[in-house]
């Protein structure tokens, strides 16, 4: 049975996509930094594993022990947003270190095994946000744009060696703790003078009752970027992303 390894498993995108592979009969590394049982437990399927994509020596560790992979799936990220006045450059480096560079660290440890096998399928979860610009969000938006940029070009790098690289991009999901996440995160709140953009950007969350994203959508969208060769390289994930991939 082919084998996948995702990132970021304890909740979201990353546990529905986990249980969705195992589900069609694939063998399911799934990492997160502090496994926890009751987000989701080992099964015949699925193995879990812990690992951090800023820390190296766990990155070698979980590939060892994962062996041979036919798809990776970079989907940890942490969430965050506050005006980029309020952004500390401690802030930034974490956020950059994590979503992007932790992206190109997993790549760069499976890539070996992957060319010499001439085989191995490689997605990238992203954010829509790269499609349409939103306040409060352009440093997590920087690092996953970053990602998009850096994937197309890899791609074609790789594809002598028979490897694909793809990118998922959700949209909005409420089912997920992303926004949560990232409020937890302003330790020192908005600065002041942005306090009235701030109010009308939770107003219109909370009120939008438009087209969403489920984890569902992320996951179907991974399955097809990993078992369909034809797929783009780029794909929305959900209505909402869809529609902003088109303009709309």
């Amino acid at each position: 049975m082919p084998t996948i390894l995702i990132t970021g498993c304890s909740s979201g995108f990353g546990l529905e996509t986990a249980r969705h592979f195992a589900e069609r009969g694939w063998d399911v590394i799934a990492t997160m930094r502090s496994p926890r049982e009751d987000a989701l437990p080992s099964s015949d399927r699925i193995r879990v594993l812990p690992l951090d994509v800023t820390d190296a020596a766990s990155i070698a560790s979980a590939i060892a022990q994962a062996g041979p992979v036919d798809a990776l799936v970079n989907n940890a990220g942490i969430g965050f947003l506050n005006a980029l006045e309020g952004t500390s450059i401690e802030t930034a480096r974490e956020i950059i270190e994590t979503n992007t560079l932790g992206t190109i660290a997993m790549m760069q440890a499976v890539l070996p095994q992957m060319r010499e096998r001439g085989a191995g399928v490689i997605v990238n979860v992203t954010s829509s946000v790269t499609y349409k610009p939103l306040p409060l969000l352009s440093v997590y938006t920087a690092s996953k744009a970053a990602v998009n940029a850096f994937s197309d070009s890899v791609a074609i790098e790789l594809e002598p060696f028979g490897i694909r690289v793809r990118v998922v991009l959700p949209g909005r999901a409420p089912q997920t703790s992303f926004g949560d996440n990232a409020r937890s995160r302003l330790t020192s709140g908005f600065p002041e003078p942005y306090s009235e953009l701030v109010q009308q950007v939770f107003a219109g969350w909370e009120q939008d009752a438009g087209p969403v994203t489920s984890v569902n959508d992320v996951a179907e969208a991974v399955w097809q970027a990993v078992t369909d060769q034809g797929s783009p390289t780029h794909i929305p994930a959900g209505a909402d992303a869809i529609a902003w991939s088109n303009g709309s």
